[in-house]
């Protein structure tokens, strides 16, 4: 029986890693996987999904008007899937969370999303809150803040390397633009 499940961690904890290698190990059996990821993040190519450490893959991409459970209807037209994969999950709207716990319960499919719990001012992402409330399994992806302390939160930088305190949710960028840090030194810079 398929299930929803959200991996999710502060920035570079290796989800876009594990995911590729997940999904790397769905087609190396044989088995079909397809990947999404969020139109807005194009860091790397568009329709695509890479790591820090040189993996990438290429994606079908995803905005807040895309109907995923019709996407993947129509992909299946062409033959079984056996697993979705959905990169920078945090994107997501409540809505289309729900499509893909559709996914999960009407095709039989299972899901697998990755994404940030929190944005740079610790406030749950759309995506990541209805993702946290519907998922079937819930893994936490593990980083460490620059003490030592497991990373559980992401704080932006301005281009002096100082935190930004407040702005618009989304902003794409990596480490140039965010740093994850402890609760403790989140607090330290951001209340």
């Amino acid at each position: 029986m398929a299930q929803l499940y959200f991996y999710y961690s502060a920035m570079n904890a290796g989800k876009s890693t594990s995911l590729l290698q997940s999904a790397y190990n769905y087609k190396e059996r044989g088995m079909r996987a397809e990947i999404f990821t969020a139109a807005l993040d194009d860091r790397f190519g568009i329709g695509k999904v890479a790591s820090r450490i040189g993996l990438e893959a290429s994606a079908h991409l995803f905005n807040d008007t895309s109907e995923l459970f019709e996407q993947v209807q129509s992909l299946a037209k062409s033959g079984k899937i056996d697993c979705i994969f959905i990169d920078e999950a945090q994107f997501l709207s409540k809505t289309q969370v729900q499509q893909l716990v559709n996914v999960v319960d009407d095709m039989d499919v299972p899901v697998l999303a990755y994404g940030l719990r929190t944005d740079f001012l610790g406030e749950a992402f759309e995506g990541s809150r209805y993702l946290m409330a519907w998922a079937d399994k819930l893994v936490e992806l593990k980083t460490v803040c620059h003490c030592g302390r497991k990373a559980t939160f992401v704080v932006r930088l301005d281009s002096q390397g100082q935190a930004v305190k407040e702005g618009v949710q989304v902003e794409v960028g990596g480490n140039d633009r965010y740093e994850s840090v402890c609760r403790k030194h989140f607090k330290e810079v951001v209340w």
